[in-house]
C-alpha cells in the first residue's frame, strides 16, 4: 500500500485530497491545526499539530512518504488577505510551515512533495485590464504581487525549487486559481467569492438586495474542488516540477457570478455595489502550459459547480448541516 501525508487536511481542499486518496487505495496520515469543519477526517491517521514547530513536522513525516502535500496555510478570502490587517501573520505563519516541512520531507526522504502556491504570486499590473489579464506562468517575473499573501507564496516557490535542486527533493508546484466548492468557509469572514455569494443568495428573499464589493466588474475564474484534485494528483504523479496554474479559463465578473447563483436558487436578486475590499481587476487561469505538460486542463462549466455549492451552503443556511 502506498503512504500518503496530507498537510492542511483538517481544510477544505485538504479534507477533499483525503477523502480522493482513500477512494485510490492509498494510506493516508493528515495533520493541522484543527479538524475537518463538517465531517470526520477519513484519514486513517488525523494528527492535531502546529505545522510551525519542527518537532511536529518531523513527528508526521516520520517516513519515506510516497506522496506529500502541502497544503497548510494562513489564509482566506479578499475580506481578510486585503485589508492589511493579517499581513504579519499570514507571512509568518505560512513561512514557517514550508520552511520546518520541506526540511523534515528531505530528512525523511520522501518520494515527491506537493506545494499548494496561488494565482496571487501574479503582478498586480498584469491584471488592471478585467477583460484581458495576463497570468501566464512566465508572468510572474519582475515580481509584484498585489498582497503580502502573494508575496509569502512566491518567496515559498522558490524555496521548494531551492530544494529540488540543492537536495533531489521531487517537489511539484502548482498556483490554485480560486478554488470553491463543498465543505468550504461560507461565512465569517474568511470565505471566497462563491461561497459568500451563495451564503447572500441563500438568505435573501426574491426581490431583495445583496451586498457586492465594488461595481461587480471585476473578473475572475473559479475552480470546482474535484478538478483542482485532478489536476494536483497529475502533476505530482508526472513528477512535473511546474508552477504550472490550475484554474479553469471560464471568467466571469462578480456581478454575472451573482447572476448564476439567483438563477440556480430560482430568487430574483438586485446588487447593492459597497466599497470592499477587491484584489486585482481581473484574473484568469492561463492552461496553456498545464495542456502541453499533462495533456489536461480543468473543463468542468462554472454553472455544473455552483449548483452543488449553493445546494450545500443553502442547506447550511438552513440548519441542516450534512455534505
Amino acid at each position: 500500500m502506498r503512504h500518503a501525508l496530507v498537510c492542511g487536511a483538517g481544510g477544505f481542499i485538504g479534507a477533499h485530497l483525503v477523502r480522493r486518496l482513500r477512494r485510490e487505495g492509498m494510506w493516508v496520515r493528515g495533520v493541522d491545526l484543527k479538524a475537518p469543519e463538517y465531517a470526520p477526517s477519513q484519514a486513517h491517521e488525523f494528527v492535531l499539530g502546529d505545522l510551525r514547530e519542527a518537532a511536529v513536522c518531523a513527528a508526521v513525516c516520520d517516513r519515506a512518504f510516497d506522496e506529500v502535500y502541502q497544503l497548510a496555510a494562513d489564509m482566506g478570502g479578499a475580506g481578510y488577505i486585503f485589508t492589511g490587517e493579517h499581513d504579519a501573520a499570514i507571512m509568518h505563519n505560512s513561512a514557517l510551515v514550508n520552511l520546518q516541512m520541506l526540511e523534515a520531507a528531505r530528512r525523511a526522504g520522501v518520494g515527491r512533495i506537493f506545494y499548494a502556491s496561488s494565482a496571487c504570486i501574479y503582478p498586480a499590473h498584469n491584471q488592471q485590464d478585467p477583460d484581458h489579464p495576463d497570468c501566464a506562468e512566465d508572468s510572474a517575473y519582475p515580481a509584484a504581487p498585489d498582497s503580502e499573501y502573494g508575496w509569502e507564496k512566491l518567496f515559498s516557490e522558490r524555496l521548494y525549487l531551492a530544494f529540488r535542486r540543492n537536495h533531489g527533493l521531487a517537489a511539484c508546484i502548482a498556483r490554485f486559481h480560486n478554488v470553491f466548492g463543498p465543505e468550504g468557509t461560507w461565512s465569517g469572514g474568511r470565505e471566497k467569492a462563491p461561497a459568500a455569494i451563495c451564503r447572500k443568495v441563500a438568505e435573501a428573499r426574491s426581490g431583495e438586495a445583496i451586498e457586492v464589493w465594488g461595481d461587480g466588474e471585476q473578473t475572475r475564474s473559479f475552480l470546482y474542488v474535484d478538478e483542482c484534485l485532478e489536476g494536483t494528483t497529475r502533476l505530482l504523479r508526472a513528477g512535473e516540477a511546474g508552477p504550472l496554474n490550475i484554474g479553469s479559463a471560464e471568467m466571469v465578473s462578480i456581478n454575472q457570478l451573482v447572476a448564476m447563483v439567483a438563477e440556480i436558487a430560482g430568487k430574483r436578486i438586485e446588487l447593492r455595489h459597497v466599497p470592499g475590499p477587491l484584489g486585482v481587476r481581473g484574473r484568469n487561469s492561463d492552461n496553456r502550459r498545464i495542456r502541453a505538460r499533462l495533456g489536461w486542463a480543468p473543463s468542468r462549466p462554472l454553472r455544473e459547480g455552483l449548483e452543488k455549492t449553493y445546494a450545500w451552503i443553502e442547506r447550511q443556511v438552513r440548519g441542516l448541516g450534512g455534505v
